[in-house]
């Protein structure tokens, strides 16, 4: 059965939230937003590529940096309102230079850093 991306629950702004894992560890590295387009792009290409709602435009990850990321598997949730792609990350996914966009944990109450940069 083919995929359509419109048939996915995008929100007032026409996103929908996408959280990346690594494939491999089960990593939580990212979360960001996507628009029909950009899930098309993605599937053709198999480069993610996210909606960067600052720029208005499509972003590339990794486009700048380097540190792109592969689609190894698109999963919709059962709502179709959520993204789960797990991929194959080159370097950081964090623009701070962290593996993961998660580096602070709440821990007794306190924010703990518990990730350094790479």
């Amino acid at each position: 059965m083919h995929f359509d991306p419109a048939t996915l629950k995008y929100d007032a702004n026409g996103l929908i939230p996408a959280i990346a894992q690594d494939h491999a560890t089960g990593e939580v590295l990212m979360m960001a937003w996507m628009t029909a387009e950009s899930l098309s792009e993605t599937l053709r290409s198999g480069q993610v590529t996210y909606w960067s709602r600052s720029r208005q435009e499509l972003w590339a990850k990794g486009a700048t940096s380097g540190h792109v990321q592969k689609l190894v598997e698109l999963r919709i949730d059962c709502d179709r309102d959520c993204l789960l792609l797990l991929v194959d990350q080159a370097g950081p996914a964090c623009h701070t230079n962290r593996r993961s966009c998660f580096y602070t944990a709440l821990r007794n109450g306190t924010a703990t850093v518990i990730l350094d940069p790479m």
